[in-house]
């Protein structure tokens, strides 16, 4: 754990209070290196200490989501995927991004639609990046604040609810998120075998229709 940037974090929300908490998850959203997996649990501890309200936190949290996924939406949109290639090449470094992590980004949104948008907001580095994809594809503003409204909202729900259980424990959430990724991950696998097997029988079933009868 940063704690370096903890007390950057609790300095911060200290003095802007909510409006501090959806600034630093705006950030983190658009600055990937920037881990949620302190932030979020460090406002719930927060809350637990009765200096916040744990719905407003959560509210917040997930304001700033929305904004920093905006943000990204919007380079996506503006720039493009060969302009942000050239962008990354030359600036990437300082915020610890390459071109690898836009191919990533591309193919997850590429195979999995919709889905990247509302699931991806619980991966790391897809979680901030898929909101690129999504602008260069110019998919549905409504439909994009509604998926990653739902699935930044779920996501800081269970980071911040962890730091209120935890309590000056809170820090252990690290410990947590990967296991819970894992878990996201499988769940999108068997969504997408699912969706596979059906269409293929689907497919079958169309083709058996066709066919003539054999008297």
């Amino acid at each position: 754990m940063d704690f370096s940037l903890t007390e950057l974090a609790t300095d911060v929300m200290d003095r802007l209070g909510y409006v501090g908490i959806a600034g630093l998850t705006a950030l983190e959203n658009v600055i990937p290196p920037i881990p949620s997996e302190v932030i979020l649990p460090l406002a719930g501890f927060e809350a637990g200490r009765g200096n916040f309200s744990l719905p407003l936190v959560i509210l917040a949290a997930t304001v700033g989501s929305l904004v920093g996924a905006l943000i990204l939406y919007a380079v996506g949109s503006v720039f493009g995927e060969q302009r942000l290639r050239l962008l990354l090449e030359r600036y990437g470094r300082y915020a610890l991004l390459n071109t690898g992590d836009l191919d990533v980004s591309l193919e997850w949104f590429d195979r999995h639609g919709s889905k990247a948008v509302l699931f991806g907001r619980v991966l790391p580095a897809i979680r901030s990046l898929v909101s690129i994809p999504a602008g260069i594809s110019s998919m549905s503003m409504p439909r994009f604040l509604i998926l990653t409204a739902i699935g930044s909202g779920i996501w800081n729900t269970l980071l911040v609810g962890l730091g209120w259980i935890l309590g000056d424990q809170w820090h252990r959430v690290e410990e947590y998120s990967g296991p819970i990724e894992y878990v996201v991950l499988a769940v999108l696998f068997l969504i997408a075998a699912v969706w596979f097997a059906r269409r293929i029988r689907s497919i079958r079933n169309e083709r058996a229709q066709q066919e003539p009868a054999i008297d």
